[in-house]
């Protein structure tokens, strides 16, 4: 009974995400009625203990991430620096390889280190210009973005600085570059099937004689009379924001220590922060502060006039995306702590290969908690220890281990319910009923992915 109400209130949060309804009103409905149907006196404490506290957490860390990537995307909009490069991209490679160009920029973000997130507000004018000027669908969009930046580069790719590829460090004792050529190789399956996959839904749209669309929402607002910058100049925003990122996270452990101390006159205590915790979402910051003043510098003209209409935008978009994130990310942690989710998290241990036991119960519990990294970090503190004995008396090297718990976390994480997936799709002005489709057949292949992965290493032993 326990796991039906789990699967019930995930089911629930699902049906309302793919129908429309907003997230933010039935994550907590759908958590809280399982709360209720577990142990009715515990809804209030969860509700402000559980629920509230990780909402509020996550807005906390994030908000202002997804506040400087909402401006930054739009004023890269206004000042016509989207459709400068996307210009110079049809020119150079034709507008048959659209999808590629947005999947590669994505991918180059992403590899950078630049947050999931911040990749989709960065990146949606550019792709939204080049399909509507290459008159592909705009409903492909996501699953576009979604191959660039959710995929190979999130978790598969040797040297990923995302989250993702960390995490296993920790209790495998690898690092990031654990496992190469399997990563490489799960790279390699996701792009070719996934470029595959999408090339021929860009074909059969074109024999359909469907466009990229009308009636659409949030679409590009560059005006039709600008002067259009260098395409290199308007490229430098995105390449500075990927590039000071990585240095901004070399940097700042060197300036602040692993730990720094700040008191202020009018403060009764010393504010005392973890250097090592912050550095990551510091680094974004800075890099994406570094972007704006950039795109400000250089299109000015284009800008000014538009200026306080566009920032407006951009905060209430970053608002509805940080809190549709959020409300998610509190839905998560209160089925986690469900009886019903330990009883399932404890079945998935009988499965006896380890690879496919911890594949399986890592991207199960990636679904239903509709976070990659929230549920590889559940399932590596239950079982990482039962992973390891098994692998060991297996011979699989821990970095197997590390590659296939990495690609795991990104394979059904993308569930229609899924934060990143909302942001996406709240970015670009879909509806799940409208995209969704796309980016679940993503999901799949990069599920499969790891399956592939599992069986390559069985067959040759190459890791």
């Amino acid at each position: 009974m326990s796991v039906t109400i789990a699967l019930a209130a995930l089911a629930l949060l699902m049906i309302a995400a793919y129908r429309g309804y907003s997230v933010i009103l039935f994550a907590p409905i759908a958590a809280l009625m399982a709360v209720l149907l577990t142990d009715p006196s515990a809804v209030a404490p969860v509700f402000s203990g559980l629920f509230m506290e990780k909402m509020v957490g996550f807005v906390k860390l994030y908000f202002p991430v997804f506040l400087l990537g909402a401006i930054f995307g739009k004023l890269i909009e206004l000042s016509g620096f989207s459709r400068a490069i996307v210009s110079a991209a049809i020119r150079l490679l034709g507008q048959r390889h659209a999808i590629p160009v947005i999947v590669l920029v994505c991918a180059l973000l992403t590899y950078g280190g630049v947050s999931l997130f911040v990749v989709a507000f960065a990146v949606y004018p550019f792709a939204a210009e080049l399909f509507r000027q290459s008159d592909i669908p705009k409903r492909l969009i996501p699953a576009t973005v979604a191959l660039g930046a959710f995929s190979f580069t999130m978790d598969a790719l040797p040297g990923t600085p995302q989250i993702q590829n960390i995490i296993p460090g920790s209790f495998f004792g690898t690092n990031g570059w654990a496992a190469p050529w399997l990563g490489l190789i799960g790279s390699l399956f996701i792009v070719i099937i996934g470029l595959s996959w999408l090339e021929r839904q860009r074909r059969r749209a074109q024999v359909r004689g469907e466009g990229y669309g009308s009636a659409l929402k949030n679409e590009p607002e560059t005006a039709e009379d600008i002067a259009l910058p260098h395409p290199l100049i308007a490229i430098l925003p995105l390449l500075l924001v990927g590039v000071l990122n990585l240095l901004f996270t070399h940097w700042i452990p060197q300036w602040y220590g692993a730990e720094h101390t700040t008191s202020l006159p009018g403060s009764r205590a010393p504010i005392v922060t973890d250097v090592v915790k912050s550095t990551a979402i510091w680094a974004v910051q800075a890099a994406l502060l570094s972007g704006i003043l950039t795109v400000l510098l250089f299109g000015w003209r284009n800008i000014r006039g538009r200026l306080a209409e566009g920032s407006r935008t951009a905060v209430g978009g970053a608002l509805l995306a940080a809190m549709n994130t959020a409300s998610e990310y509190g839905f998560g942690a209160v089925i986690a702590a469900l009886p019903g989710f330990m009883v399932l998290s404890n079945a998935l241990q009988a499965i006896p290969n380890p690879l496919i036991n911890e594949a399986l119960s890592i991207t199960v519990l990636a679904g239903i908690t509709g976070s990659a990294s929230g549920g590889m970090s559940i399932a590596l503190a239950a079982m990482a220890n039962e992973f390891i004995a098994a692998a060991n008396a297996a011979g699989i090297p821990m970095a197997v281990l590390h590659r296939v718990a990495s690609m795991a976390s990104g394979g059904m994480d993308t569930l229609p319910h899924n934060g990143a997936v909302i942001t996406l799709l709240a970015i670009t002005g879909l509806s799940h009923k409208q995209a969704y489709g796309g980016i679940f057949a993503i999901t799949i292949i990069k599920s499969l992915a790891v399956l592939f992965v599992i069986g390559v290493f069985y067959l040759t032993g190459i890791v």
